[in-house]
């Protein structure tokens, strides 16, 4: 059976349900194992949806001859 994708925020709302009950601490020590398991998938999907993002968003700038251009967000922060 294929596992069904979330989207970002019905990755974090899930996220934040495994938090809350390994930290109630009332489940075994093999369900909290695969809590934290699916936890970590999921904070990876949503690292790599962030990034992917990230390069997707650009910035419309003037240049210095005075002409609009795109530029990477990311490579705009870094300077």
């Amino acid at each position: 059976m294929a596992k069904k994708t979330l989207t970002f925020e019905a990755s974090m709302e899930r996220l934040e349900e495994i938090m809350h009950t390994l930290e109630g601490g009332k489940e075994s020590l093999d369900d909290s194992l695969k809590l934290y398991e699916e936890g970590i998938g999921l904070i990876r999907a949503c690292t790599a949806r962030l990034e992917a993002a990230e390069q997707k968003v650009k910035m419309l700038q003037m240049n210095e001859s005075g002409n609009a251009e795109l530029i990477d967000l990311s490579l705009e922060e870094e300077k």
